[in-house]
C-alpha cells in the first residue's frame, strides 16, 4: 500500500520529466526549444511594442490582439523555466508550491487563450455584420470591460480545482510525466477521493473548451452569412481577408488541442515520448504562430513592423 504523504510539509516536492528516452541528447533538443521560445517572447513582444506605441491602431480589434499577445507571453514564460532547467541541467525536481504556482498560471492563460479569441470572434462578427454600429457598440470601456471579465472568468475559474487539488494527499509517487506541472497530472498521483475534482474538470472543459468554440462558430457561420449577402466579390474577399488571422489563429489554438485529447482518449498505452511531444506541440504552437501570422496576414501590423524597424535603423 503506496503510504501516503502529508502536503503541507516543506520537503514535498514533484519530479518533472523531460524528453522520454531521449535524456542523453537533452542539450542538442534544448537548442530548438530555446530557439520556438526566442521567436514567442521576440515575436509577441515586438507586435505589443507596435500595438501600444502607434496611434493608428488604438482600435478594438488591435486591442484584443494586445490582449492574446500578452497571453502567449504569458503561456511562454511560464513554462519556459521547468523545461529549460530540464533540457540543460537536467534539474527535475520542482517543489509543491512552485508546482501548483505554476499549475495556476498554466491553466490560467489557457484558459484566456481562448475567452479572447472568443472575444476576437464577437469584435469580427461587429464589424462586418454591423459595420455601422462598431464604433459605438465595441467602445473603448467596453473593450477594456470584457478584457476585465476575461481576467475575472480565467482565475475564478482556475482557484477551484487549485484549492481542490491542495486540500488532497499525495502519495509516495512524485513523478509527473510533463515538464511542467498540469492538473490532469498531478491528480494521478492522489491517494483520496478525486470525483469533485474529476466533475469539476469535466464541467470546466464543457464551459470553456466546448462552449467557446461553438460561439466562435455561430459566430463564423453568422458572419458567412453576411459575407454570401454582400453586393460584389471584392466586398466578400476583403471581409474574408479581414478574419483570416483570425481563423488561422482559432485553428492554431483548437486543432493541437483537440489532437491531445485524442492522444489521452485512444492512445493511453501509446509510448510517453507521443504524450509529451503533443503537449508541448500544444502549448508552443499559439505563442509560435500567433506573431508570424498576425505579422504576416496583417497589413496594419505589418507596415507598423517595417516602421519600427526603420526607425531603429535610423538612430
Amino acid at each position: 500500500m503506496s503510504a501516503i504523504l502529508n502536503t503541507t510539509e516543506e520537503s514535498f516536492y514533484f519530479i518533472l520529466t523531460g524528453i522520454p528516452g531521449f535524456e542523453a541528447v537533452h542539450i542538442w533538443i534544448s537548442i530548438p526549444f530555446f530557439c520556438l521560445y526566442m521567436i514567442s517572447i521576440v515575436g509577441n513582444t515586438t507586435i505589443l511594442t507596435v500595438i501600444w506605441t502607434e496611434p493608428s491602431l488604438h482600435q478594438p480589434m488591435y486591442m484584443f490582439l494586445s490582449m492574446l499577445t500578452l497571453t502567449d507571453l504569458g503561456l511562454t514564460l511560464t513554462t519556459l523555466p521547468t523545461i529549460m532547467r530540464i533540457l540543460w541541467f537536467n534539474a527535475r525536481e520542482i517543489s509543491l508550491e512552485a508546482c501548483f504556482v505554476q499549475f495556476f498560471f498554466l491553466h490560467g492563460f489557457s484558459f484566456m487563450e481562448s475567452s479572447v479569441l472568443l472575444a476576437m470572434a464577437f469584435d469580427r462578427f461587429v464589424a462586418i455584420c454591423r459595420p455601422l454600429h462598431y464604433a459605438s457598440i465595441l467602445t473603448d470601456t467596453v473593450v477594456r470591460r470584457i478584457g476585465m471579465a476575461i481576467v475575472i472568468r480565467c482565475v475564478v475559474a482556475v482557484l477551484p480545482p487549485l484549492f481542490l487539488l491542495k486540500r488532497l494527499p499525495f502519495c509516495s509517487s512524485h513523478l509527473l510525466t510533463h515538464s511542467y506541472c498540469l492538473h490532469q497530472d498531478m491528480i494521478r498521483l492522489v491517494c483520496g477521493d478525486t470525483r469533485v475534482n474529476n466533475w469539476y474538470g469535466l464541467g470546466l472543459v464543457m464551459a470553456i473548451y466546448i462552449l467557446d468554440p461553438l460561439l466562435i462558430v455561430l459566430s463564423y457561420a453568422l458572419i458567412l452569412g453576411s459575407v454570401l449577402r454582400a453586393a460584389s466579390q471584392a466586398e466578400r474577399l476583403r471581409a474574408f481577408n479581414n478574419c483570416l488571422s483570425h481563423i488561422l489563429a482559432v485553428f492554431v489554438l483548437y486543432v493541437p488541442m483537440i489532437g491531445l485529447s485524442m492522444v489521452h482518449r485512444f492512445a493511453r498505452h501509446a509510448s510517453p515520448l507521443l504524450h509529451v511531444m503533443m503537449a508541448n506541440i500544444y502549448l508552443l504552437s499559439p505563442p509560435v504562430m500567433n506573431p508570424i501570422i498576425y505579422s504576416v496576414k496583417t497589413k496594419q501590423i505589418r507596415q507598423s513592423i517595417f516602421r519600427l524597424l526603420s526607425q531603429k535603423k535610423v538612430y
